[in-house]
């Protein structure tokens, strides 16, 4: 069968399976899996070439990797880093010791059983991140802590391809010669590998920085999408090579070079150019492993390979809901995450044929491995969907449901009405504004509804939404979403889209002013800042102090709290928070203090102050400024 009958067979499978899956509630993953199952061991439209187009699809995680770095900035990554390496490093050594000592337990010798546990700890970056991506779970603290796990893991690959080796037990039957094992660094003694790794490493980052940024800057001047596309594909493609070429994972070079160029001006072209690619060959590598079950060997020994899948499941659900718990995690959320990363990964095809084929793993233990493998990713889809319509309904009690349609445009759009949102819409719809909310909430929608501000439920976040809320042609655009980093990434889209509205963002916190300034809002409004102040001048009265005094004070808090965020945003670096931005800070929080004192004890009035009526004649320096 020809390249083109292949290529129209998986196309037809993916195009008829997978929308009926979603119309079903199963997701697309599950939709891919199932329509592998029926062109392969079903129908056997596709058979011997699956396992090569199998590692050509791979390459789709390699491009979920990149466009998961392209949304997370250096800062970011650096916050995660006791999740990565707690709760990952936890994960990985709990299912290695469990996996690997019921291997044993089995009879399989140390070293086979070591192999075992290693490759069976890690999970499916494909299923996972493609899953919480489409349920927008990703960016929830489940989401966020299952792709630390996942990226520890990504990491783990390197030491374990390094360890594997020095297990055989068996003759060795191949040597390594595909494109995940061994490198261009193999003929260096080992003392000079490592600073060549490290060097390579450096100059993704130096690259990235320094020399993809103007090069893209070149070619987006040329106007010509389809060789920005392939610039695109290009910088994808020749990290993975180099990564490979000094041995590796590809998907953390490229994973590495999205984190360089998260903050780049070309960061959403970018993922616009890659996406429908990392998306076709991430259906294409579920649809290979649907094509690729063994359903005769499963007939032989149903009972075996049932039970080592389901074994693995519950051993790592065990482990990661034991080690959510140490890091604070409770209910629905901890249940996400265990369920999520209970199965085995892609990357056991690759460490088990690798084991293999060093002498570590005897041929039939490792066809039943794999086959293990490829159910416990079949059934995954499945976990997913017992935490959406069990556990998730008795924690969360607001169901999810499709985005309304838009019908009505506003002058001004407003994206999120907690409790500023709402307030900013009534005071424009009080003024004679036509304004459209966007919100997440059902209870809010409805209320607004209710008082005739025309709101409508969906997520802020996608551009056709805004374009259907009339963003195109309106003057002002207000994000107030809860979550920050989502509402800089509003801000940043809402820019890009329309250069010329004006935009107030709300913020809680210094740095969130800085970070939003910087996405494109004209004015940043932090949230509790003016209803503090006005309790902190009615705590003054509380305490004795006369409303004179309070309202002067607070006056004089507001004004040097304006000079500390003019003053911090020199030190905001690329880094965010650092050490001079900390420090600063510091130092005019203990510098407010002594301003306070100076203006208690030097009792000022100018002609702002008229209208209040000064406290008794105690000290004639009250009457100094009064004209």
């Amino acid at each position: 069968m020809g390249p083109l009958n292949d290529a129209f067979i998986y196309l037809l499978a993916a195009v008829i399976a997978v929308p009926l899956a979603k119309r079903l509630g199963l997701g697309s993953v599950l939709g891919y899996l199932l329509s592998g199952v029926v062109i392969g061991p079903g129908l056997g439209l596709v058979g011997s070439e699956t396992e090569d187009i199998q590692h050509f699809a791979e390459f789709g995680v390699v491009m979920m990797l990149f466009l998961v770095g392209l949304e997370l900035r250096p800062s970011m990554l650096w916050e995660m880093r006791g999740k990565l390496l707690g709760l990952g490093g936890l994960q990985v050594v709990f299912s290695v010791a469990l996996l690997g000592g019921a291997a044993m337990a089995m009879g399989v010798p140390w070293q086979t059983s070591l192999a075992i546990g290693m490759t069976l700890a890690l999970s499916s970056t494909a299923i996972v991140l493609q899953t919480l991506g489409e349920k927008s779970w990703l960016k929830s603290p489940a989401g966020q802590s299952a792709f630390s796990v996942l990226l520890f893991q990504d990491i783990a690959v390197i030491p374990m391809l390094a360890v594997i080796p020095l297990l055989a037990v068996l003759p060795s039957s191949a040597s390594i010669a595909d494109g995940h094992h061994g490198s261009g660094l193999d003929a260096l003694p080992g003392w000079a590998q490592a600073p060549v790794i490290v060097g390579v490493m450096v100059g993704i980052v130096v690259a990235g920085r320094f020399l993809v940024r103007p090069v893209f800057r070149f070619i987006a001047a040329a106007r010509l999408r389809e060789i920005f596309t392939a610039a695109a594909l290009l910088l994808v493609i020749g990290v993975a090579i180099l990564m490979t070429k000094i041995g590796l994972s590809p998907a953390l070079g490229t994973f590495l070079a999205g984190v360089v160029l998260s903050d780049s001006e070309y960061r959403h072209e970018l993922e616009g150019n890659i996406e429908p690619f990392k998306g076709l060959l991430l259906g294409l590598f579920f649809l290979t492993v649907g094509a690729g079950i063994d359903f005769a060997l499963i007939a032989d020994a149903p009972g075996t390979i049932f039970g080592i899948a389901i074994g693995i499941m519950l051993v790592k659900l065990l482990v990661v809901l034991g080690v959510g718990r140490i890091f604070g995690m409770r209910g629905a959320p901890l249940w996400l995450l265990g369920l999520s990363l209970a199965q085995a990964g892609e990357f056991a095809f690759v460490l088990f044929g690798f084991a293999r084929s060093s002498g570590v793993i005897e041929g039939d233990l490792t066809r039943l491995l794999i086959l293990a493998v490829a159910v416990t990713m079949m059934l995954t889809p499945l976990l997913f969907l017992f935490y959406e319509h069990v556990v998730a309904p008795r924690s969360i009690g607001e169901p999810e449901r499709p985005a309304d349609s838009i019908d009505e445009h506003g002058s001004a759009v407003v994206a999120g009405v907690g409790r500023f949102g709402v307030v900013v819409s009534r005071m424009l719809v009080a003024n004679g504004q036509r304004v459209v909310v966007l919100d997440h909430s059902a209870d809010r929608i409805e209320l607004l509804r209710k008082i005739g501000i025309k709101a409508y439920f969906g997520n802020a976040t996608r551009s056709d939404l805004l374009e259907a809320a009339g963003l195109h042609e309106a003057q002002l655009f207000v994000a107030a979403l809860d979550d920050h980093q989502k509402q800089v990434e509003l801000v940043e889209l809402v820019r890009r889209q329309r250069p010329d509205i004006h935009i107030i963002a709300r913020a809680f916190h210094y740095e969130e002013v800085i970070e939003l300034e910087r996405a494109g809002a004209q004015e940043v409004i932090r949230e509790v800042r003016e209803s503090a102040i006005a309790a902190g001048r009615q705590a003054l009265v509380a305490m004795g102090v006369h409303p004179f005094k309070a309202e002067r004070q607070s006056r004089s808090f507001r004004l040097y709290d304006d000079a500390i965020q003019n003053d911090l945003r020199a030190y905001w670096t690329e880094n965010g928070m650092d050490a001079a931005f900390v420090s600063t800070l510091r130092a005019r929080v203990a510098g407010l203090s002594a301003l306070m004192e100076s203006d208690r004890l030097t009792e000022r009035h100018d002609s702002t102050s008229r209208g209040w009526t000064p406290p008794p004649k105690d000290d004639n320096r009250l009457l100094d400024g009064l004209s």
